[in-house]
């Protein structure tokens, strides 16, 4: 850490020596290059933090570089109109991009291929409107005769504003990805349906970057107008956004310094082969095609893994928990009915007329042959499958129709059967999730509070799995069983009342699974939570189970305790369970 504020401080020092050491036309020349940094770190965001691309990002640096261009004229010098004025050249993008975000994310999870085709159509409306509208922008010919900021030089020392702004900016996006925000986004990346299933609105965390992203680019306008004195349709258009995107992945999507890199390096490269060679253009396209083929992480992954800008190490939490996690308990009773519930897709019948009830806490098992639709009655409930007939009710209320980030709301927590964790991550930063679900407020999204989270059941399950004590660990580099018991730990965590869990015992070995049958069973027994386990392995049912479900063909073919279902002529015709 020490390295990198260093390095960082040493960065920002050589950025304003440029103009003595250079001159002030390349410095003029490099303030432009570093306004377009400022758009790719927004890119940068979205692409290598939350996992989606926008191919549109010129549509909102041309938004903020025309409404500022218009205030600067309009303003007339006057400072005290000037200031709301350019706030309002960062406003709108972020606030258009944020809508535009919410309506496409809202559709389904993993929108991103629609997402880039919508910012790119976006985009080229855009350049027509700017075009096609002269009163307002110019039209072909631009918005010209911008001046420049009240009392500073365009040519002189608005480069040291840009460079300012651009240190502040990267310091705050530091933070900024530090926090649970940040964590989440990356999570968001990496696997978006879990994070649904702790009760994350995904969609509304893809939107905030997005808007981030677009007020960030309107930022970069409302500098490039006084920079340049003049607005174009270009600054609109797809062929600055395409560049934008080529600079972000030449330097390095997954980082903050990388994009501001990429901006400079091309830049320069680009200014020098204008003049020398004919088909620079391809050169530099070449020079992209290479970078996401050889090297994904740009030319900062070419510097190794470097500490705090450089790498992954900025977003990592500290270990330390001394914060009492908020409280996340219900003492309702259980009530969860289904009530003739049919699943259809295409011809087939998924779940065939399905009715059952558990009104009472414990451990209740769902058994039956594959196929039998035990999984799909999960999906069901949990907002993977639409019904298409009958009812889902837990505490009275229908839980038909809700998505799964609305159903973990409701105080239900699920566990799949392959374990379901965020492998980039750290166990910390896994463990923070779960501790999170449902507990954090819009205001602790931002803060470094959370980090510190803790709670009795945190406790107990790190003295049950020891290796969640080392927090630092990827959870990618866990073995099966360690990421089954942490996928289990983070289920727990939220402290639902309703908990699901499919198979959670595959792939352990006998000793393994004593270890979590008897974790099982402690750690549901000292929060009083309702837990449904799907399971094929009968000594998990028998040891835990207070009342076993046996489904067949989409229908509850029995119920009752363990020696009274195996004892039913019908469940021993089509099914017999296992053991390890």
């Amino acid at each position: 850490m020490a390295y990198s504020r260093v390095a960082s401080l040493l960065a920002f020092v050589l950025l304003l020596a440029v103009p003595a050491l250079s001159g002030m036309f390349t410095a003029y020349q490099l303030g432009l290059y570093l306004i377009f940094g400022l758009v790719g770190q927004g890119i940068a965001l979205c692409w290598g933090r939350a996992g989606f691309l926008p191919l549109g990002q010129a549509l909102f640096f041309g938004i903020g570089a025309y409404i500022a261009g218009a205030a600067l004229k309009g303003a007339d010098g006057n400072v005290f109109m000037l200031v709301p004025l350019l706030a309002v050249a960062v406003a709108v993008p972020a606030l258009l991009a944020a809508l535009v975000g919410l309506l496409v994310f809202n559709r389904q999870i993993g929108s991103g291929p629609y997402f880039s085709l919508i910012t790119l159509a976006l985009t080229m409306l855009g350049f027509q409107l700017a075009n096609s509208a002269d009163t307002i922008t110019g039209g072909f010919n631009g918005m010209t005769g911008i001046p420049g900021l009240p009392g500073i030089d365009s040519f002189g020392n608005l480069y040291f504003v840009i460079v300012g702004v651009l240190a502040v900016v990267s310091l705050g996006l530091y933070w900024l990805l530090k926090t649970p925000f940040g964590v989440l986004l990356s999570a968001t990346a990496q696997n978006e349906e879990r994070l649904q299933f702790f009760g994350f609105n995904t969609s509304a965390l893809k939107a905030a970057a997005f808007g981030i992203s677009a007020g960030l680019a309107g930022l970069a306008g409302a500098l490039y107008a006084p920079h340049q004195g003049i607005v174009t349709p270009q600054s609109v258009g797809f062929l600055l956004s395409a560049e934008f995107v080529i600079w972000t992945a030449v330097g390095g999507r997954a980082s903050i310094a990388g994009p501001v890199i990429g901006a400079v390096v091309i830049g320069f490269l680009a200014s020098e082969l204008r003049d020398a060679f004919r088909y620079w253009e391809a050169v530099i396209g070449l020079i992209f095609i290479v970078t996401v083929l050889k090297f994904p992480q740009g030319l900062v992954g070419l510097a190794g893994a470097l500490p705090g800008w450089f790498s992954d190490a900025a977003r990592r939490p500290s270990r330390r928990r001394d914060v009492a996690a908020p409280p996340h308990r219900s003492d309702d009773a259980p009530s969860l009915v289904f009530d003739s519930v049919g699943v259809r897709i295409g011809p087939v019948r998924i779940l065939d007329g399905l009715s059952l009830r558990i009104d009472k806490p414990g451990i209740h098992a769902i058994i039956g042959p594959n196929g039998a639709g035990k999984t799909s009655a999960f999906n069901a409930m949990t907002g993977r499958l639409p019904l298409t007939a009958g009812n889902i009710a837990w505490h009275g209320h229908s839980l038909a129709g809700l998505k799964p980030y609305q159903v973990a709301r409701r105080d239900i927590s699920r566990k799949f059967q392959v374990p379901s964790v965020f492998a980039d991550l750290t166990v910390d930063e896994n463990l923070d999730i779960a501790l999170w679900a449902n507990r954090i407020g819009l205001a602790a999204l931002f803060s470094m509070r959370p980090h510190a989270w803790r709670s009795d059941l945190f406790e107990a399950l790190a003295e049950r799995f020891v290796f969640l004590k080392d927090g630092g660990t990827t959870a990618g580099a866990l073995s099966l069983g360690q990421r089954q018991m942490l996928d289990f730990s983070m289920t727990y965590l939220t402290e639902a009342r309703l908990v699901l869990l499919d198979e959670p015992c595959a792939g352990l070995s006998t000793g393994e699974t004593a270890q979590m049958i008897e974790a099982i069973a402690a750690i549901n027994a000292s929060i009083g939570s309702t837990a449904i386990i799907i399971e094929h392995d009968m000594r998990v049912v028998e040891r835990l189970s207070d009342h076993v479900f046996v489904m067949h063909q989409g229908r509850l073919l029995a119920e009752g305790n363990i020696a009274a279902v195996r004892a039913d002529p019908e469940v021993q015709a089509v099914y017999s369970g296992g053991t390890k």
